[in-house]
């Protein structure tokens, strides 16, 4: 019997790796085999299910205190987060961000030292920033962008979310007060007006271009592409061929609801094993919206209780996984 572990983070309590190696040390103690392969969809996490950092630069922060961010080149790819350059963890959270002033620059600067280190493709992940700049922070530090031509630069975005729409759906969450979220949601709106009028491209129309308060718009203006984060990662990991033929599929988040079948790992790993006939089984911290009720889900909160959950997570994931197999001999 054979397993495929495909999980995501679980914010907060566990990496995508050590969810992975829980299912994998439950397998071994059932007697399975199993594949782990710790999976993201553009967000934070993306970096290290693309095989992890091999670099690190120094770039401007997104308040603009100096920050070491890790990155990835390797024949001629390379993969670097916004969070790691621009994101919301690096200023200390939503209560300590400025959310009107926090630029993208560092994100541009990691970009541009991955180009004049030799790569010839740039993966972006996009998630976790701390910025509504529409990615004007990046542009400046990509100047002049004609250092880009022939440069293939891929946004992997975790959100559908339009360009100016950014600004109300996650501003706030970077601490951006009412009166804030407005004035961000005009910029951008502008913005998008300047990106059209110097680079010929509508970002109001890219699916995804909200993504890292509109990083991902601002970059598309340029000439990157918007793709679906977890289709990215999954495709760059074979992820389907190493599915076609298991027994089941483990995956999971800290948080499943029905947001987590739009763009994200759970959703994409659910809809894989569907198309392949494989059965899922999704372990998540915390499930909302009623989203088992057709799906194998676990949650752990609801089994342990909430403190178990969070201090315990790897351990309970390994029993869950456990359990399940077991019942599946």
């Amino acid at each position: 019997m054979h397993v495929v572990a495909a999980p995501d983070k679980f914010r907060g309590t566990a990496s995508a790796a050590a969810v992975a190696a829980a299912v994998e040390s439950a397998a071994t103690a059932a007697g399975w085999t199993c594949d782990p392969v710790p999976v993201a969809d553009g967000g934070e996490g993306t970096l290290a299910a693309l095989g992890g950092p091999n670099r690190t630069t120094m770039v401007t922060g997104p308040l603009g205190d100096p920050v070491e961010a890790p990155w990835r080149l390797h024949r001629g790819t390379a993969v670097v987060e916004s969070a790691l350059a621009s994101g919301l963890d690096l200023v200390g959270g939503a209560d300590a961000n400025d959310a009107v002033t926090a630029s993208t620059y560092g994100t541009g600067e990691l970009i541009a030292q991955a180009v004049e280190l030799g790569a010839r493709r740039v993966i972006v992940g996009v998630g976790g920033s701390a910025t509504t700049d529409g990615g004007l922070g990046a542009l400046r530090a990509l100047h002049p962008v004609q250092r880009l031509r022939g440069i293939e630069i891929v946004v992997a975005a975790d959100v559908r979310t339009r360009f100016v729409d950014a600004a109300e759906q996650f501003a706030p969450q970077k601490g951006a007060s009412p009166a804030e979220v407005e004035l961000l949601r005009r910029r951008l709106q502008r913005l998008a007006q300047v990106y059209e009028e110097d680079h010929g491209v509508d970002v109001t129309a890219v699916v995804g271009g909200g993504a890292a308060g509109g990083l991902a718009g601002g970059l598309a203006a340029i000439g990157a592409s918007v793709v679906s984060g977890f289709d990215l990662v999954a495709d760059e990991l074979d992820l389907d061929e190493r599915i076609e033929g298991a027994d089941l599929v483990v995956t999971g988040e800290g948080f499943v609801d029905r947001g987590s079948f739009d763009g994200k790992v759970v959703g994409g790993v659910a809809a894989l094993g569907a198309a392949l006939d494989v059965p899922v089984l999704v372990v998540a911290g915390e499930v909302f919206d009623g989203v088992g009720d057709d799906l194998d889900v676990v949650s752990l909160v609801g089994r342990f209780g909430d403190e178990r959950a969070r201090a315990e997570t790897v351990d309970l994931v390994e029993q869950v996984v456990g359990e399940s197999l077991a019942a599946r001999v």
